[in-house]
């Protein structure tokens, strides 16, 4: 198994949320597309509705993760893209997230507010990279 480190550097706010850096040793990197809320049909799950939208995106990466050999324990980083960001979708998708993360600190992320994603039904996506032995 992967070791994970989550530094608290001083000088920078600590967020229960994110990590602002965490350090990997393992002997494999994985990388996950980018997961949209797809279910495995291709059908939309949460029609314009950003938090369910999150799930399922996280239900999705979670997927991919395994089918590699790891967990949401493994990943150190993750970098979200959200549809006509606004200020107050930062906690819709923090409150979907969470439990995916409960097992310890949680990983190293990004928020990037996008115009649009390749569907227009898509209101989120991301990405994951995790470490393992």
């Amino acid at each position: 198994m992967s070791t994970l480190e989550h530094p608290r550097p001083q000088g920078l706010l600590h967020n229960a949320a994110f990590s602002q850096v965490v350090a990997a040793t393992g002997t494999r990197t994985i990388y996950t597309a980018g997961q949209v809320s797809i279910d495995e049909h291709g059908e939309l799950v949460g029609a314009g509705d950003l938090a369910a939208q999150t799930e399922q995106v996280m239900r999705n990466v979670g997927l991919a993760l395994a089918a590699a050999g790891a967990d949401f324990g493994d990943v150190v980083k993750i970098t979200t893209y959200v549809v006509n960001y606004k200020p107050e979708h930062r906690a819709i998708i923090g409150k979907a997230r969470s439990p995916f993360f409960a097992k310890g600190a949680p990983p190293a992320s990004t928020l990037v507010g996008v115009s649009a994603l390749a569907l227009p039904e898509w209101l989120v996506e991301i990405e994951a990279v995790a470490v393992v032995d």
